[in-house]
Formats: structure tokens, sequence, C-alpha cells
């Protein structure tokens, strides 16, 4: 079931992350090796997959089994989340870690604002808003000015058409709030809290599939690709899950069209994204998770697999950064695993 690193060099397409496999160390790539071969039979893919709260029907729920089963997928198990479980244990917030965090989680002092950006746009340094200003995350800015996420989507989208808006980083945007009557705020991802919201309403909020498949027949680019679909479900193949949804969206019971937000189905890009979506979602144990066992056997450590389950930037090659979950993406089981260990190396 390993294997070889020569093997592993030629179907790893980025040249920079093949040389950081080579340099691999002798004894790190056999642990790496002897960790998949533990296993028995072909190597196996699992994901997590979920319908939309928009999306939860009967008939779409029948549609995503049917679908599944007839790609040769394997449901290990299923079952639903209500919005109150979600909103309690902000399930959607760790999921979209990246923007919610600085929308939901963290407060401003916790943010790294670079000074420039924000004195540029909004006349002050960062320092002097945190003493002087009223400065919030998104979540609570709207229990500052008594608004709902609905309204507070509303008047971000003002902020940013009146220009009182700026980015100063990848999953960060900052505006200024000006309602009449209250005294002006600025506020982290408000766009995060629309979104939010409708994983947080009263009743079923996700309905989940943990699934698994023999990766020689399905390569996880085409699970994604042809199963599931494209992000655009106006573009995805007919035949796909999001494309099926979109053109049956009536029949299927929908309320409304999908979009790119509202696409029916989320199915994680790798499986290490996998992994972080079942312990999030579904409270999975590192050691009891399948490529869980796998990370740590391998060498990696509980504090990092936990650390990059939340997608920060890692080092690559050369001093350049880049997304964790970008450089595993659409990788099979061995090829992923492999390339995380390349990865801890240069950390």
């Amino acid at each position: 079931m390993g294997t070889g690193l020569s093997v592993a060099i030629r179907e790893t397409p980025d040249d920079e992350m093949s040389t950081l496999l080579a340099q691999l160390p002798k004894d790190q790539l056999a642990r790496v090796q002897a960790a998949m071969s533990a296993s028995k039979g072909p190597t196996k893919n699992s994901a997590f997959v979920f319908i939309k709260p928009h999306a939860i029907t009967d008939k779409v729920k029948d549609l995503v089994k049917k679908k599944l089963e007839d790609a040769g997928i394997t449901i290990l198990s299923e079952g639903s989340l209500t919005g109150e479980v979600v909103d309690e244990k902000k399930l959607v917030d760790q999921h979209y870690y990246a923007i919610a965090s600085k929308a939901t989680i963290l407060k401003p002092t916790e943010l790294n604002v670079p000074n420039d950006k924000f004195k540029e746009q909004f006349g002050m340094d960062w320092a002097d808003a945190l003493a002087n200003s009223k400065v919030f995350n998104a979540m609570d800015a709207c229990a500052y000015l008594g608004i709902t996420a609905e309204q507070m989507d509303e008047e971000w989208s003002k902020a940013k058409a009146n220009k009182n808006w700026v980015k100063p980083g990848g999953g960060f945007q900052c505006s200024k709030i000006v309602i009449e009557g209250k005294e002006p705020v600025i506020k982290f991802n408000g766009f995060f809290m629309a979104m939010r919201s409708k994983f947080t309403q009263p009743g079923p909020a996700v309905q989940y599939f943990s699934v698994e498949w023999d990766s020689a027949s399905l390569p996880w680019a085409d699970f994604r690709g042809k199963i599931i679909g494209p992000t655009d479900p106006a573009a995805a193949p007919a035949e796909s899950l999001r494309g099926q949804v979109f053109k049956d969206w009536t029949a299927l019971g929908l309320k409304s069209e999908p979009n790119i937000g509202d696409n029916g189905i989320h199915a994680s890009a790798s499986p290490f994204e996998a992994l972080a979506e079942r312990c999030n979602w579904l409270s999975a144990k590192l050691e009891d998770d399948g490529f869980g066992s796998l990370c740590l056997s391998s060498g990696l450590s509980k504090d990092m697999i936990m650390a990059w389950s939340v997608d920060p930037q890692v080092n690559i090659a050369d001093g350049k950064k880049g997304g964790l979950f970008d450089q595993v993406e659409d990788l099979n089981t061995n090829e992923c695993l492999e390339r995380l260990v390349a990865l801890s190396k240069t950390q």
C-alpha cells in the first residue's frame, strides 16, 4: 500500500514540494510508509459531506445518498445537527475559522491589524482606535448596536459601497458602520454574521455523511469535480450533485435557486481537511480516526495537527508561505500524508 519517494515526487505537481519530499529524512519517510502499509486492502480516501441548511429536504437527502452509493462511496455514518447545537458549540465558526475567528471568536485586541492600512483608511492609528473608539468583532457589534445578523449584513454592504472599508489581509475585512442615532463603530468581518445565521436557526442545520472509498477507483479530484461539482453550481456538470441541485431545485423542494454561497452541498477538499471537519462536527478523536491515526503514526504531533486544522499560513519553501489546506487539496490519502510530513520539516 505504501508509495515510494520516487512515486510521491512524480505525482506531486509542485516542483518545490517535490524538493521537500526528496530531502525528507529516511527514518521519517520510513515511518510514513510503515503507517500506510499497516492498513489492509486498497488505500481508502475518507471525506466529510454535508447538505447545507437551505437544501435540507427529504428529496435532496435521497439524491445525495444515491449519488454517493452509485459512485462506489461507502457511507460510514450519517446524521443531522440542529441550529441550536451549531450555535452553542460554534461549529460553523470553527468550520470557517479563517474568517469566523475575526467575526465571532477573537476580540479586536487579539488581532494583528497592519497599522498602515488601517490608518490610511480610517485616519487613525490602530492603537488609538482600540483606546478611544468603539471597535468590535461582528458578533459583539451586533449586540452593541442592537441589530440582527441580516441588518449587520445590510450595514456592511453600505459601508463597503461608501468605501468605509479595508481588507488588511486574507480572510480579514474591516469596516466603519454609521447608523443614525448611534455612535459609529469599527468592526471586523461583518459579512460573516448573515452566513452564520443560516446555520444557527432553530431546526435542522446540517445533514452530514461521513464517507470513504477506494482511492484507486476514484481519485480525490474526481470526487470533488465530478461527484460533488465545483463551487459555482451554475457551472457544475449536470450529473454532479451541485449541478443536479441547481438544475432541479424547484422539484427538490428548495425555496430559491442555488448560488455560489448556497450551492447545496459541502465536501472536504482533502483527507486532512476531512479530518479537521470530523474533529469539529463529530467530535472525533485523532487517535480513533483513520487518517488521524496515520498522521500520528507518521510522526506528526497532535499539537501540530490541531494547529493545522484551522488552515493557518505555513512555510512552504524558499521563504514562501501559503494556506495549509491549499497545499494538500485534491490529494489522495497517501500523497496527502507524505506532503504533510514534508511540510512539517519546513516549519
